[in-house]
């Protein structure tokens, strides 16, 4: 009997549905996320505990009164209407930096707390990202798409005073990562890290250069806290 070979195998298992999802198990574990996985592994089946999560990216006192947006198989919906001009959000996978190997991870659930400034000019970059990835497109038609809406100005730069929240500790923001830190932060048209005195010795504000190469106009300013949402005290500022 031939010896079946690696890539026979690989053949072999590409040929039916339970052999792409065996695949796609073996990559999740190996910390290899290739292509998008089902989408029943983005949702939360959980309503509530959707909400909840969403909510805890910010202080009680301003989440109890926030818009709550969740994912549904048609994109993200309106789960709470809220009052003070805030809107929380879990964000998926595909908000990453586009070159990360962690885009398509499912596991991913990132905790956000917008203001008003940010829900008109940012949180339009998540809601687009994620209508173009649940049509379908492939994550470089998402990036070309996202690209061409810019410049014709149906994405627009972020508004002054545009911040967020991001002091869940129940978030999970990638394989390695895990909650990170509590922060803010802070979004404006793209600029360099000097401006703001970022990533320097002794300065407490970190440029998110990860995002810096996003198809949209932002720089992402991040500024660690000592406390998470809950009021427990974080560990010591993240380098």
């Amino acid at each position: 009997m031939k010896l079946i070979t690696g890539m026979m195998f690989a053949a072999m298992l590409f040929a039916t549905e339970q052999g792409v999802a065996v695949l796609a198990q073996a990559q999740q574990a190996a910390g290899c996320y290739a292509a998008m996985a089902p989408l029943n592994e983005y949702l939360m089946a959980d309503r509530d505990a959707e909400i909840a999560l969403a909510k805890s990216a910010a202080p009680p006192e301003l989440a109890k009164d926030a818009t709550v947006v969740v994912l549904k198989k048609d994109g993200y919906a309106t789960a709470v209407e809220g009052k003070n001009g805030f809107t929380c959000i879990v964000e998926r996978s595909w908000m990453s930096p586009t070159d990360s190997e962690q885009f398509w991870n499912p596991k991913m659930r990132g905790p956000i707390c917008y203001n008003a400034a940010a829900v008109r000019s940012i949180l339009p970059y998540t809601l687009e990202r994620t209508k173009l990835v649940l049509s379908g497109l492939t994550k470089t038609e998402m990036i070309t798409k996202v690209k061409a809406e810019v410049a014709e100005g149906k994405l627009l730069k972020p508004e002054a005073g545009a911040m967020s929240f991001m002091l869940s500790k129940d978030g999970y923001l990638g394989d390695g990562v895990g909650h990170w830190h509590p922060h803010l932060m802070f979004h404006v048209p793209s600029t360099e890290a000097a401006s703001w005195g970022a990533n320097l010795e002794g300065s407490p504000v970190v440029l998110d250069s990860d995002h810096a190469q996003g198809p949209e106009p932002e720089t992402i300013f991040m500024v660690p806290v000592g406390h998470w949402s809950d009021g427990s005290a974080a560990e010591s500022h993240p380098h």
